[in-house]
């Protein structure tokens, strides 16, 4: 019987790992979830008879090793941060690897070393990155058997609470990994428009937004995800003049969020003394100028941020709970670790309410024999408000169904791969469609 080991039992995970199991007995393999919290990962298995939940601490190599050499496929459902380890083993014990976080470097490294182990490591496979990449590529080898040329390539994600409920000032949940909410710019940004290439910086990423409609939804702001140049190659998109990969959230987040970035608080380098004992007002206070007896923290954050003492900005870092005198009671030792625990605190998705995942593609096409035309694509699907969450599914899905190829034969490619080869796109997103998670397309001709 063929051995499915998940590693990860979080926010990301409950729809795999249901998915994985419900198949297990017509699919003819057992399922093995690891988390460093046994108890969720009990919680995940439930007491299904082809699956098990153990205790697993990804630092503690011994076990991780002997974990990873008893699978055939193992899903890396951990933090990005991790992901290198996994690789290593999975490509030392001769295991398939499938990874939602991106590809770096040091897996990208690995493809010789995995081709001739006979291994595949497949990056980038749940919403986004993921179903995105697969979209798109279908959309780019669609338009290239037509003769057409794509001359400029937009795609932008999101995962927001759905519209028309009642949530919080931010009007934002967390559905994933908080820990990539409170980092996500952490190296910056860099894109392409109209032929130039625009860096953007770490500290200002939360500035360099713009607006986008998305249909069925309305207006939404965008910011840039991480290196957008990147995929050029990936995608084959050598020629465009504009590369943009874009996050999506309502009006208001970003203005908010870059003064916390401004501040320093997304640091996972210096540590902070007694940190569970401190209130969240002394931390602000350290990452404020130095106070000889001046005004109240509040003018004084207000106005080293540059912004209302009064103003919106100003309210949701009250309510967020920045300037309280309540102790964090943070288990680590960072400031963004303390934003991660207060994120899941203050924006959880509360019950009743439904969260609503988004893709959307634009890409200007160019033809030989007929107008250039725009080509915008669609993706949204909302959660259960008493079930699974839309990212949960969206993220789960497409990843249980690599393994489904996998060990099926159906998957031959091998090395260190993202989803962009039609072997990998094509029957996952037809399977997707059958389960209703299917993207609109509208073209139009431009002048």
């Amino acid at each position: 019987m063929k051995h499915v080991l998940v590693l990860g039992a979080g926010k990301s995970s409950p729809y795999l790992i249901h998915h994985l199991l419900q198949n297990a007995e017509a699919g003819g393999w057992r399922v093995t979830v690891g988390d460093v919290d046994e108890g969720l990962a009990r919680e995940r298995v439930g007491d299904h008879p082809r699956g098990e939940a153990t205790r697993f601490d990804v630092n503690n190599e011994a076990t991780r090793s002997s974990l990873i050499e008893s699978a055939d496929v193992v899903v890396n459902m951990l933090g990005p941060m991790y992901q290198d380890l996994v690789a290593w083993d999975c490509v030392s014990h001769g295991r398939h690897m499938l990874s939602v976080s991106y590809r770096d470097q040091a897996v990208r490294d690995l493809a010789a070393d995995a081709e001739r182990k006979g291994v595949l490591l497949l990056c980038e496979l749940g919403l986004d990155p993921g179903i995105d990449h697969m979209s798109a590529m279908q959309i780019i080898d669609n338009v290239r058997r037509e003769g057409g040329k794509i001359t400029a390539f937009r795609s932008y994600g999101s995962g927001v609470p759905a519209p028309g409920q009642e949530t919080n000032p931010l009007q934002y949940v967390i559905t994933w990994n908080p820990r990539n909410v409170v980092m996500a710019a952490e190296n910056g940004a860099q894109y392409m428009e109209d032929g130039s290439i625009k860096c953007v910086p770490w500290h200002h990423v939360f500035h360099h937004t713009w607006h986008v409609d998305v249909d069925g939804v309305g207006e939404m702001e965008a910011y840039p995800n991480r290196d957008s140049l990147s995929y050029m190659q990936s995608f084959g998109l050598e020629d465009v003049t504009t590369m943009i990969r874009g996050t999506l959230r309502y009006p208001g987040w970003s203005e908010t969020w870059a003064q916390i970035v401004r501040l320093g608080l997304p640091n996972e380098h210096l540590r902070i003394t007694g940190l569970a004992e401190r209130t969240y007002r002394e931390v602000i206070e350290m990452f404020l100028p130095l106070n000889h007896a001046g005004p109240p923290i509040e003018s004084r954050l207000a106005r080293y941020l540059g912004i209302s003492p009064t103003g919106r900005i100003m309210q949701n870092l009250k309510w967020l709970g920045l300037l309280s005198d309540e102790p964090t009671g943070c288990r680590g030792d960072t400031a963004a670790a303390m934003m991660v625990e207060l994120l899941e605190k203050k924006l959880p998705l509360g019950e009743g309410v439904r969260d609503l995942v988004i893709l959307l593609h634009s890409m200007d096409v160019e033809y030989p024999d007929r107008p250039a035309e725009r080509v915008t694509s669609t993706f949204t699907s909302e959660g259960q408000a008493e079930g699974f969450t839309a990212m949960a599914i969206s993220v789960g899905l497409p990843t249980a169904l690599a393994v489904r190829l996998l060990l099926d034969g159906r998957l031959t490619l091998r090395g260190s791969q993202i989803p962009t080869d039609p072997e990998i796109y094509e029957p996952i997103l037809k399977e997707l469609e059958k389960e209703g998670l299917k993207f609109k397309e509208k073209v139009e001709v431009l002048g």
